[in-house]
């Protein structure tokens, strides 16, 4: 293979394939890279600015059966430590959210044993009525799926039914790598990697906006990472014309701190900010129908973030109010709704709200800075 080639089919927004994927990254230089990421941000997004969004990670429930080895956060059925949020929870952080400028509550939780398709339908439905303007990103492909074993229904049939009581779109959690090899080893309670896929090939024909993740840096290989990028892109050309599908691709560093995957040693924690920078630009060279990739700043940090956004990336992700999951394996970084757009700034770009559509926003006036330990803060 030819690394100038490659780079230049890239460039012309031709499809490469899952080996054409790993020569480049594994023969091409972090500057080459990044020059060809973000020559092809520029053609998704003419203009000089990156996007971040208010809203706040909240969870229905920590009950989950999927027995993840990377997650900390989840509890199992009847343990002390177990919950369901309650309603009044939910309007405490809704309201508070609305103070912070936000308008989004991005709602996920366990694979809870005894929460079906009623459970969520009812508290969508009942969320909805007490805020018709709240915007519900909630759930995900593993939750789809759980619910729909539960109910012994089909997928069409859940979503449809989720998004008549409220759901606005369906975040790309629980993707990990989708491949069933790396995903029976981390991840053996959730959905496989087709039917992960399915769900979201299924909400695209219900017109249901979508996003997609990758967590990597564990046990898989350069292959799977590339196999991974390979398969959404397949899904994006499958949506129906009328359809946006993935309005955007987020791909994070494995988190490790007190996993069972790191007291079994069975998984690696060893993406450098370099290795993460190469992997935001490939993800934008093997992506050319994806408009938005994502940097995620949660997982690492402020400096590394900014790198990103001259390597593909044209989005900073949310200020997240609230977050546990992947806080709960060690990502301690933080911003506030002003810090974040100074970041975007001193980066070199313009500051835009967004809502969940990609749509600009203005900034509300007199929003409410939220006060955070300094612990957990991103200083200069």
């Amino acid at each position: 293979m030819d690394k100038n080639e490659l780079l230049h089919r890239a460039l012309n927004l031709e499809h490469l394939n899952i080996e054409e994927g790993v020569f480049l990254f594994e023969n091409a230089t972090t500057t080459e890279l990044m020059f060809v990421g973000n020559k092809l941000r520029f053609k998704h997004r003419p203009e000089p600015i990156v996007s971040w969004i208010i809203d706040r990670n909240s969870n229905t429930t920590n009950v989950c059966i999927a027995n993840c080895k990377f997650c900390n956060f989840y509890r199992r059925p009847g343990h002390e430590e177990s919950y369901i949020t309650d309603i009044e929870t939910y309007k405490k952080k809704i309201e508070e959210t609305f103070d912070f400028g936000g308008e989004q509550l991005l709602l996920q939780g366990g694979h809870h044993p005894d929460l079906g398709l009623q459970y969520y339908c009812d508290l969508f439905s009942e969320l909805k009525s007490l805020y018709p303007n709240l915007k519900l990103h909630a759930l995900g492909p593993p939750e789809i799926a759980h619910i729909t074993k539960l109910e012994g229904s089909t997928h069409f049939e859940v979503l449809k039914a989720l998004k008549e009581s409220g759901l606005d779109s369906l975040p790309g959690a629980g993707a990990e790598i989708l491949n069933d090899r790396v995903r029976r080893l981390i991840s053996k309670g959730k959905c496989g990697g087709d039917e992960w896929l399915e769900i979201m090939r299924v909400a695209h024909t219900l017109n249901i906006t979508t996003s997609a993740t990758m967590m990597f840096g564990h046990i898989e290989t350069n292959y799977e990472r590339m196999e991974h990028l390979v398969r959404i892109r397949e899904i994006q050309v499958q949506k129906p014309e009328s359809a946006k599908g993935f309005l955007a691709f987020i791909p994070w560093p494995f988190m490790d701190e007190d996993t069972i995957l790191k007291k079994l040693k069975r998984a690696r924690n060893s993406c450098t900010g370099d290795e993460y920078i190469k992997m935001i630009a490939m993800s934008r060279i093997m992506l050319p129908n994806i408009k938005n990739i994502q940097a995620s700043w949660l997982t690492v940090g402020k400096k590394i973030a900014q790198a990103c956004l001259h390597a593909g990336a044209n989005d900073f992700g949310s200020i997240m109010i609230e977050e546990n999951v992947v806080s709960a394996a060690g990502a301690a970084f933080r911003f506030t709704a002003d810090g974040i757009q100074q970041s975007i700034t001193d980066a070199g770009f313009e500051p835009r709200l967004r809502n969940q559509e990609y749509e600009y926003r203005e900034v509300p006036k007199n929003i409410k800075q939220q006060s955070l330990d300094n612990s957990t803060m991103i200083v200069d």
